[in-house]
C-alpha cells in the first residue's frame, strides 16, 4: 500500500490526530497510517525528518514510537543499522537536553530495547551493545539535565532487562537478564549510591526542578536495581507482603556496610516528601533482603541497623504526615516481620522501645481511619504475624505483645465505631461499603484479637450492650431522629462484624474452654439482635446490619457447626441459658429461619440475597449438615414453596436487573441438594430391605433354582415370597418392561411436586409464546427458568436423579428453549443462560448420563443439543462484523459455551456417534459443520486472547482428533490449514491446559498419518474407507510440508530453550514429528550445534545422539516411553551445555523459531 503522506506537514497532521485528536475515526486512520509507516522502507528517513525538523513534541514522540516498534520486530534489523540508530539517538538526546520529558523517555526506551535485544551481538570479538555504562558516564560529566538523562537511561535499561516479553522465548529473556545481572547491575547500583552520597555531601538546590529531577531519577534507578528479578521467579507484585529480594552473593559487601542503610535513612530525613518516599521504597527492599545473604551475627547487626532506623523515623514522625511516606513506611514495617522471626526481633536492644513506638503509631493510624486507608493493611499484617509467632518464641526476652495487641484491637474497634457518626454527618464514603477491604482487615484482626482475649471480649460485650440498648430506645421512640438511628445501625453493623471476626479467630489461635464460653457470651447478643431485626421487618431493616449478620453466621458455622463441632464445647452453655440453643441442631434451625426470612423480605436487595444464598450453598455442601438440615421445618417449607409469592427474588418484575437472576442458580443448586438427600435416603432404605429387587433389570432377575440355599436362608421371609412371586411373573413381556428405567413412584411424585413451580412457568410460556403479548415477560421468565434448571442439573449427580430431570424436561420443554435461541439469538442476556443450561445437561459428571442399554435418552439429548448449537451458530454468524468491545459478549462467549457443550458430548461416552450415519441421521454431521462455521469466523488471535474460548476450543479439538479423524481429514484444505495453524500457535500458549491439549491433538494427527504411511506399502486384504481418509491427510501434508516442520521447530525450541511445564505432553507428538521429518530434524540439530563454540559442539552432538538411542522407527507405547525418558535426559544435558558463561554469550537461543 502506498503511503498517503510524504511531507513534514502531513506527518505532523498525523501526529495531531493520533495523540490529541478527538475524532475517533481520524484516530483510527492515524493508527493505520502509523502501521503503514513502520512497514515502509522510508520509515527511518521519515523518523529522522520528524526528529530534526518537527515543530511539536508529538512529532518527536511519533518518531520514537516508530523506532521502538521497528527495533522490537522478531526479525531484527542488521547490526550496523541498530548501532547507527543507537548512536544517533544518544547524540540527539545529548544535543537537545530540553526535550519534553515524555519524548526523552520514549527515545531512551528505544536505546534500552536495542541494548537488550542485541546484548549477545558480537562484532570483531566485542559485544557491541554492552558499553552502555561508559556512554552514561559521558552524560554524567555534563549539565544537570545531561546527568538526569544518563541516569534515566540506566534506569530504563534496568527495567527493560527485567521486563518479560511473552512474545519471545522466556529462556532468551532469562539468559539476557542473568548476563546483565552478573556483568553490569552491581556496577550500576554502586554508581547510583555514589551519586546519592554526593547529594548528601554537597547540598543541592532542591527548589531547582532540574536538580530535584536528577535526585528522583537516581532514587528510581536504585529502586529498579533492588526490584530486579534476580533468580527468574517473576514474583507476583500483588503478593507484596510475601516478597523476598534474592540479592546476589557478590553484592554482600554493599549490604554489610552500615553506611549503605544510613545513606537511605539520611536521605529520607533530608529530602522533601516527593523524594523521601522513594528513599523509603528502597529501604523496603533492603528490609526484604534474603536471610541467607548474612551469617547469624551479620544478620543480627543488619536487623539492629534497620530497627535503629525505624526508631529514628518514629521519634521524628513529621515526614509520615505525607501519604506517600506513610504508605511506604507501613510496607517497611510489614516486611520486617515477613523476613525476620519474632525471636530475632526481641533480641534487638531497642526492641522494647521500638515495639512501643510501633504500637502507638498503629493506634494513631487506626484512629485516623480516613488517612491513607489502603496502608492499614500492612500494619495489621505486621501485628497478625507477630501474634501468630508467639507460640514459637523460645527466647526469654519479653515480646510484650500481650501488652500491646489488646490495645491495637481496642483501637481498631473504637475507631470504627467512632467513624460512623463522622461518615453519616459529613456524608463521606462509608468504609463498610468496601466489603473487600473490610473482610481483609477483619481476617487479619481475628488473630490479633485472640491475644489476651478476655480484654477483647469484655470490651465488645460492653459496647454491644450499650449500642443495642440505645438502638432499642430509638426504635421505641415515636419521634426517633433518623440520623441517630442511622448512626446506631452503623455501629451495630461494625460490632456484629467484629463479633464474627473474634469468633472466627478461634481457628487461628490457641483457645480454651473459657474462650469458648466467651464466644457464647458474644454470640448470644448477635442472635438476640437477629431476633430483634427480623421481628421488626419490613420496617426495621438495614442492609449493612444484615450483611454483617451473614458474616457472623458464616464465621460461627466454620467454627462451631458440623465437622468443627466439639459436642462438649462451652460455647453453648450461655446460649442454652439465654436462647435455649443447646447444640448445633438448634443453631442450624436458626440459620435456616434467618435464610428464609432474608429470602422473603430482601428480594429487592441483591447484595443481601446473594450473600444469603452463598451461605445456604455453603451449608448444603457437607453431607453431615445436609442430613440435619432436611429435618428442619424451614427447609421443608422452602422445598414446597419456592415461588415468587414466597420468595420475591424469583419474580420477573422489570425492576429486577437481569444480572440479579444469576443468584437463582445458586438457590436451586442448594435446594436440589436438600431434596436429593431425602430421596436418596429413601432409595437406600429400600435397597437395604430388598437388595435384590431394587432397580431390577430383566437380565438381572434372580433365578430361584440357581440361588444358593444358604443365601435364601439368610434373607427375610418377605424377600423369599416376593422372589417366588417375581419368578412366576417373569414372562417375556415382563422382562421387556423391566428393562426400562426404574425408580419408585413416590420419588417421582416428590420430584414432580418440587418441579411444579417451574412446570407452571413453562406452561405459561407455552401459551403465550406465539403471541406478541408480553414478549419481554416471556424472555425474562425463560432466563430465570434456564438459570433455575442449571442449578438443579448441577446438583443431580446420580443416574436416577438425572433421569427424573431429563424425563421432566424432554420432550416437552426443550423445544421452548430452542425457539428462544431462534428468536433472541442476538441478546446474550437470554442466550447465555440457555446455552449454559444445555452445556450442563451434557456433562456426564459421576456417570449420571449412563442410561440403560435400552434407553435412547443419550441420543435424544445429543440431538437436542445439536439442534440448539446449529441454530445458534447459524444465527450468530448473521450478525456480521462486530466491534472489539462487542465481539466477546455478543459472539465469542456463546461460541465458547457451544464448544464446551459439544466437548462434553464427545467425551461423555453416552452416545454412539456411528449410529447417526448408519441410520441416516444428520444431527452429528450438522453440529460438526456448525463447529467449523463458527471456528472460521474467529481469528487465531481471538482464539488465544479469550481464555474461556481457548479452554473450550482446544479440548474439543483434542477429542475430535482422538475419535473423529475421519471428520478432520475430510475438511477442506483451507479449513484444515486453519485448524493446524491454531494448533501450532497454541503449542506456545502460556496456559498449560491449552498447550497440553494442542500437544495431544497433534499427537493424534501425527500418529494417524504415521500409521497410514506405514500401511501404505502393504496390500490390503479388503477395501476400507480408512486408507482414503489417510490418503487425503497425506496429500495435504505433501502440499504443505512446512506445517509439521514448523510445529517440530516450535516443540524443539520449547524443549531446549523454554521453561517447559508439560514436558511429558510435548514428548508424545515430538517422536512422531521427528520420524516423519527426519531431514528437517537433522537441519535443526545442525543449526543448534553450529551456533555453539567448537568445544561445545561435540557435547551437543552427543546429546542428540543419546536422544534417539534405543528409539525404533515406530510409535508403540514402549517406544514412546523410551523416547520420553531420553528427552528428559536430553533437556537436562543441553541446558547444562547452554548455561550462561563467558564462552557462550554469543549463542542465539531463538534460532529455531
Amino acid at each position: 500500500m502506498a503511503l498517503h503522506f510524504q511531507s513534514l506537514a502531513e506527518l505532523e497532521a498525523l501526529c495531531t490526530h493520533l495523540y490529541i485528536g478527538t475524532d475517533l475515526t481520524q484516530r483510527i486512520e492515524a493508527e493505520k497510517a502509523l502501521l503503514e509507516l513502520i512497514d515502509s522502507p522510508e520509515c527511518l528517513s521519515k523518523c529522522q525528518l520528524l526528529l530534526e525538523q518537527g515543530t511539536t513534541s508529538y512529532a518527536q514522540l511519533l518518531a520514537a514510537t516508530c523506532l521502538s516498534k521497528l527495533v522490537s520486530r522478531v526479525s531484527p534489523l542488521p547490526v550496523e543499522q541498530r548501532i547507527d540508530i543507537r548512536n544517533y539517538i544518544l547524540n540527539y538526546v545529548a544535543s537537545q537536553p530540553k526535550l519534553a520529558p515524555f519524548v526523552i523517555q520514549a527515545l531512551i526506551q528505544v536505546i534500552a530495547k536495542i541494548t537488550k535485544l542485541g546484548w549477545f551481538e558480537v562484532q570483531k570479538d566485542q559485544f557491541v551493545f554492552r558499553e552502555i555504562i561508559a556512554d552514561v558516564k559521558k552524560f554524567l560529566q555534563g549539565t544537570v539535565e545531561h546527568c538526569a538523562t544518563g541516569v534515566m537511561l540506566l534506569s530504563e535499561l534496568t527495567q527493560e532487562m527485567n521486563l518479560v516479553d511473552y512474545s519471545r522465548p522466556s529462556a532468551k529473556h532469562r539468559k539476557i537478564s542473568t548476563s546483565f545481572r552478573d556483568t553490569s547491575l552491581k556496577d550500576i547500583l554502586v554508581l547510583a549510591c555514589s551519586l546519592l552520597k554526593e547529594v548528601l555531601a554537597k547540598p543541592l538546590n532542591l527548589q531547582d526542578q532540574s536538580q530535584q529531577n536528577l535526585v528522583m531519577q537516581v532514587l528510581k534507578l536504585v529502586l529498579n536495581c533492588l526490584n530486579f528479578d534476580f533468580i527468574g521467579s517473576s514474583a507476583d507484585e500483588s503478593a507484596d507482603d510475601l516478597c523476598t529480594v534474592q540479592i546476589p552473593t557478590t553484592w554482600r559487601t554493599i549490604f554489610l556496610e552500615p553506611e549503605t542503610l544510613d545513606l537511605f535513612f539520611n536521605l529520607y530525613h533530608s529530602l522533601p516528601p516527593l523524594l523521601s518516599q522513594l528513599a523509603l521504597a528502597c529501604l523496603v527492599q533492603f528490609a526484604s533482603t534474603r536471610r541467607s545473604l548474612f551469617s547469624s551475627p551479620e544478620r543480627a547487626r543488619y536487623l539492629g541497623d534497620l530497627i535503629k532506623g525505624v526508631k529514628r523515623i518514629l521519634e521524628n514522625p513529621q515526614g509520615l504526615s505525607d501519604p506517600g511516606n506513610y504508605h511506604e513506611f507501613c510496607r517497611f514495617l510489614a516486611r520486617l516481620k515477613t523476613n525476620y522471626q519474632l525471636g530475632e526481633l526481641v533480641m534487638v536492644k531497642e526492641y522494647p522501645e521500638v515495639i512501643r513506638l510501633i504500637a502507638n503509631f498503629t493506634i494513631t493510624s487506626l484512629q485516623h481511619w480516613e488517612f491513607a486507608p489502603n496502608s492499614v493493611h500492612y500494619l495489621l499484617t505486621l501485628w497478625q504475624r507477630m501474634v501468630s509467632s508467639v507460640p514459637f518464641v523460645k527466647s526469654t526476652e519479653p515480646h510484650l505483645l500481650d501488652t500491646y495487641a489488646p490495645e491495637i484491637t481496642k483501637a481498631f474497634i473504637t475507631s470504627r465505631l467512632e467513624s460512623v457518626a463522622i461518615v453519616v454527618r459529613d456524608n463521606l464514603d462509608d468504609p463498610l461499603d468496601d466489603t473487600a477491604t473490610v473482610f481483609q482487615q477483619l481476617e487479619q484482626l481475628c488473630t490479633v484479637s485472640r491475644c489476651e482475649y478476655e480484654k477483647t471480649c469484655t470490651l465488645l460485650v460492653q459496647l454491644f450492650d450499650q449500642n443495642a440498648q440505645n438502638y432499642q430506645k430509638l426504635l421505641r421512640s415515636p419521634s426517633g431522629i433518623t440520623v441517630d438511628k442511622t448512626i446506631q445501625e452503623g455501629r451495630l453493623a461494625w460490632l456484629v462484624y467484629l463479633v464474627g471476626t473474634v469468633v472466627g479467630g478461634r481457628l487461628t489461635y490457641t483457645s480454651t474452654d473459657e474462650h469458648d464460653a466467651m464466644d457464647g457470651e458474644l454470640s448470644c447478643r448477635v442472635f438476640q439482635l437477629i431476633s430483634l431485626m427480623d421481628t421488626g421487618l419490613p420496617q426495621c431493616s438495614n442492609e449493612k446490619i444484615e450483611l454483617a449478620i451473614l458474616w457472623f453466621l458464616d464465621q460461627f458455622r466454620k467454627t462451631y457447626v458440623g465437622d468443627q463441632l466439639q459436642r462438649t464445647s462451652k460455647v453453648y452453655a450461655r446460649m442454652s441459658e439465654v436462647l435455649g440453643i443447646t447444640d448445633d441442631n438448634h443453631v442450624l434451625e436458626t440459620f435456616m429461619t434467618k435464610i428464609v426470612t432474608n429470602l422473603k423480605y430482601w428480594g429487592r436487595c441483591e447484595p443481601v440475597i446473594s450473600r444469603t444464598l452463598q451461605f445456604l450453598n455453603d451449608l448444603s455442601v457437607g453431607y453431615i449438615l445436609l442430613k440435619k438440615l432436611v429435618k428442619i421445618d424451614a427447609v421443608k417449607f422452602m422445598l414446597k414453596n419456592h415461588t415468587s409469592e414466597h420468595f420475591p427474588f424469583l419474580g420477573i418484575c422489570e425492576s429486577y436487573s437481569l444480572s440479579d437472576f444469576r443468584c437463582r442458580t445458586t438457590f436451586y443448586t442448594a435446594l436440589t441438594r436438600l431434596l436429593m438427600v431425602d430421596l436418596d435416603e429413601k432409595t437406600e432404605a429400600r435397597s437395604g430391605k430388598y437388595p435384590k429387587l431394587s432397580r431390577m433389570r430383566g437380565s438381572q432377575t434372580p433365578n430361584l433354582f440357581v440361588t444358593p440355599r444358604s443365601e435364601l436362608c439368610t434373607q427375610s421371609p418377605a424377600y423369599v415370597i416376593l422372589l417366588c412371586q417375581d419368578m412366576r411373573r417373569c414372562t417375556v413381556a415382563a422382562l421387556q418392561k423391566r428393562s426400562q428405567r426404574y425408580y419408585p413412584c413416590e420419588d417421582e411424585d416428590e420430584f414432580e411436586n418440587f418441579m411444579l413451580p417451574l412446570t407452571v412457568s413453562f406452561e405459561t410460556v407455552l401459551q403465550i409464546f406465539n403471541n406478541n403479548f408480553k414478549q419481554e415477560d416471556v424472555k425474562r421468565m425463560l432466563i430465570g427458568l434456564a438459570r433455575d434448571l442449571r442449578g438443579i442439573a448441577f446438583a443431580l449427580n446420580t443416574k436416577t436423579s438425572y433421569t427424573m430431570l431429563f424425563d421432566w424436561i424432554y420432550p416437552t420443554y426443550l423445544p421452548i428453549l430452542q425457539r428462544a435461541i431462534e428468536r433472541w439469538y442476538g441478546e446474550p442476556a437470554c442466550t447465555t443462560p440457555i446455552l449454559k443450561l444445555m452445556a450442563e445437561l451434557m456433562q456426564n459428571r459421576s456417570q449420571r448420563l449412563n442410561f440403560d442399554v435400552s434407553s435412547p435418552n443419550g441420543i435424544l439429548l445429543f440431538r437436542e443439543a445439536s439442534k440448539m448449537i446449529c441454530t445458534y451458530g447459524n444465527q450468530i454468524l448473521s450478525l456480521g462484523s462486530l466491534s472489539k468491545d462487542q465481539i466477546y459478549p455478543m459472539k465469542l462467549k456463546g461460541i465458547s459455551i457451544c464448544y464446551s457443550a459439544l466437548k462434553s458430548a464427545l467425551c461423555g461416552n453416552y452416545v454412539s456417534f456411528g449410529v447417526f450415519k448408519l441410520y441416516g441421521d444428520n444431527h452429528f454431521d450438522s453440529v460438526l459443520q456448525a463447529f467449523v462455521k463458527m471456528l472460521l469466523s474467529v481469528s487465531h488471535s481471538d482464539l488465544l486472547q479469550y481464555r474461556k474460548l481457548s479452554q473450550s476450543y482446544y479440548p474439543l479439538l483434542e477429542f475430535l482428533t482422538q475419535d473423529h479423524m475421519g471428520f478432520v481429514t475430510s475438511l477442506e484444505p483451507p479449513v484444515l490449514l486453519y485448524v493446524l495453524t491454531s494448533v501450532s500457535e497454541g503449542l506456545t500458549a502460556l496456559d498449560t491446559l491449552v498447550s497440553s491439549s494442542c500437544c495431544t491433538s497433534l499427537d493424534y494427527i501425527v500418529t494417524y498419518l504415521f500409521k497410514h504411511i506405514a500401511k501404505e506399502g502393504k496390500k490390503p486384504l479388503r477395501y476400507t474407507e480408512a486408507p482414503r481418509a489417510g490418503q487425503r491427510l497425506l496429500h495435504f501434508m505433501q502440499q504443505n510440508p512446512d506445517v509439521l516442520q514448523q510445529m517440530l521447530s516450535v516443540l524443539m525450541n520449547t524443549i531446549v530453550f523454554e521453561d517447559c511445564r508439560n514436558q511429558w505432553s510435548v514428548s508424545r507428538p515430538l517422536l512422531g514429528l521427528v520420524l516423519l521429518n527426519e531431514k528437517h530434524f537433522g537441519e535443526l540439530r545442525a543449526s543448534l550445534i553450529n551456533s555453539q563454540p567448537l568445544p561445545k559442539q561435540e557435547v551437543l552432538a552427543q546429546c542428540f545422539g543419546n536422544l534417539m538411542e534405543g528409539v525404533e522407527q515406530n510409535l508403540s507405547i514402549k517406544n514412546r516411553d523410551r523416547f520420553t525418558q531420553n528427552l528428559s535426559v536430553f533437556r537436562r544435558d543441553v541446558a547444562e551445555v547452554l548455561r550462561s558463561d563467558g564462552s557462550t554469550d554469543a549463542c542465539s537461543p531463538d534460532m529455531m523459531s
